[in-house]
């Protein structure tokens, strides 16, 4: 299974280390759209952003 995870809101505002996960997470622009299997460190990333991410299943 994989995950497509969509950045909704900006992070210039936000702490840093939100800052930097959303960079790992491979996002730049607000409504930039990535695709990551579905495992537990994905997962850990995008509980940190939950806030500013949009997360939608995937079955491949």
């Amino acid at each position: 299974m994989k995950l497509k995870i969509t950045l909704v809101k900006s992070p210039i505002a936000c702490l840093q280390k939100h800052i930097d996960t959303v960079k790992a997470l491979g996002l730049r622009k607000v409504g930039q759209t990535v695709v990551h299997n579905d495992n537990a460190c994905v997962r850990g990333q995008i509980f940190v952003v939950k806030h500013m991410v949009k997360v939608e299943e995937i079955n491949e």
